[in-house]
């Protein structure tokens, strides 16, 4: 089988009131992949972000902002190539890395995860490096395996396994795209990645998105080692692999 290039990587993102960081990203991904990757972002702006993304030759889908997860849902199953890679358009992720990611996927892995943490990053407030570091220790413990970083918006997938999954998170999406696919024996690999000061400001509450977050992992991580909910109800695994 011949190696994926970047005629065959979607870069996708949700987007929301980006307009100062949004073109900076796509020229990034532009001028790393030679314009060969497609770009899908999921917008549920009011400022000039979508015109912005249209205008350096995004594909933009518009819907109602109905949170983090549901944006980047439908971002990560619209693409038809085989690569997805997920980020988010703050410009606080490294585009330069991207050929990294794909020769992981290259390798054989299904997932390949950006670990903001590890290299503890002063670039990130000291509260959301401490809520990063719970969040992957209880993802960890969960499932019985060190993740570093469960909440990084820098990953590559393989796009029959984002098909395969059934996704039930909205705030709480990032930890569980990468928890399910952990728990269910896909190949995952964690690679550290630098990570860079945000352009603009952030639209998550540190407290009540961090709780939203924290109730996801416990859901996700007892579906998946125990095979009931939080709330003890039985759950039936939807994903066979082939």
């Amino acid at each position: 089988m011949s190696e994926y290039t970047f005629d065959d990587v979607s870069v996708v993102m949700g987007t929301y009131n980006e307009e100062a960081a949004i073109g900076s990203v796509l020229a990034d991904i532009e001028r790393v992949t030679d314009g060969r990757a497609e770009v899908v972002c999921v917008d549920g702006s009011d400022d000039r972000t979508p015109e912005i993304a249209r205008g350096m030759g995004a594909r933009v889908i518009e819907q109602e902002p109905r949170g983090y997860g549901v944006a980047v849902h439908e971002a990560v199953r619209t693409p038809d190539r085989p690569v997805v890679v997920t980020t988010d358009c703050d410009d606080t992720y490294p585009m330069e890395r991207l050929p990294d990611f794909l020769d992981r996927i290259n390798e054989g892995y299904d997932v390949v995860s950006g670990d903001r943490i590890t290299p503890n990053p002063e670039t990130m407030p000291a509260l959301n490096r401490l809520g990063n570091r719970i969040f992957a220790g209880l993802a960890s413990l969960l499932l019985g395996r060190r993740l570093h970083d469960v909440t990084t918006g820098m990953r590559a997938y393989r796009r029959d396994l984002l098909h395969r999954i059934e996704w039930t998170e909205n705030t709480g999406l990032s930890a569980e795209l990468l928890m399910r696919p952990v728990a269910r024996d896909y190949r995952v690999t964690e690679t550290t990645i630098d990570y860079d000061e945000r352009a603009g400001e952030t639209k998550l509450d540190p407290f009540r998105g961090g709780a939203a977050i924290a109730k996801s992992i416990l859901r996700v991580g007892i579906e998946e080692r125990f095979g009931t909910s939080l709330d003890s109800v039985s759950t039936t695994d939807v994903v066979e692999r082939t």
